[in-house]
């Protein structure tokens, strides 16, 4: 039985979900090949090596941001309490190296996945000036992407999560008039006395 009505269409897949597994698959293609080829050049063992040099190089990278980044952390903790004991606005301090610390992850994880493309997209993470160019790469492919966003979309979530900052720029508040009668919000009219 057909009720005449148009079958719901299927939502479009996004770019990144098309193209996403045929770049995965691109990938480990090249990994094998290039794996053979530089195994065939300076022998297998050498390749080896490489591969389980690149693992111990990304462990210890791995470990050195996340105690960095375990500093940092603890650091915030102990301004915001001596600013609630103190009663004095928390410090803004920033420091550069700690926003790339995310991108220093990447790159020791990039150094433990094995594979010769990968270790080298892996050590060019722990250059700092590297780094520092995606830092500010992302960070501006973000702000244009939260400028474009519809309203009441992420970047209301965004807006909000930026509110609990404890760098002073934006306050949550409601600004009460002495001089207005109270009332119900939203009107100009005073409410009635209530009356028992």
């Amino acid at each position: 039985m057909t009720t005449g009505a148009q079958p719901p269409l299927a939502p479009k897949r996004s770019r990144a979900r098309t193209f996403l597994p045929l770049a995965l698959a691109v990938w480990l293609v090249l990994e094998i090949w290039l794996l053979v080829v530089v195994a065939g050049a300076i022998g297998g063992l050498a390749v080896f090596g490489l591969l389980v040099g690149g693992a111990v190089l990304g462990a210890v990278v791995i470990k050195r941001a996340g105690r960095r980044a375990f500093g940092n952390l603890t650091r915030t903790f102990q301004q915001a309490q001596e600013a609630v004991r103190t009663g004095a606005a928390p410090s803004a301090e920033r420091e550069g190296a700690d926003d790339r610390n995310g991108f220093l992850m990447l790159g020791g994880l990039l150094l433990m996945i094995p594979g010769l493309i990968t270790d080298v997209v892996g050590l060019l993470l722990l250059v700092p000036p590297v780094r520092s160019f995606l830092g500010r790469y992302t960070e501006r492919a973000v702000e244009r992407r939260m400028s474009v966003a519809s309203a009441g979309g992420l970047q209301d979530v965004f807006q909000q999560a930026r509110i609990h900052r404890p760098d002073g720029k934006i306050v949550p508040g409601e600004v009460i008039r002495e001089d207005a009668s109270p009332g119900p919000r939203g009107s100009g009219e005073s409410s009635p006395p209530l009356t028992p």
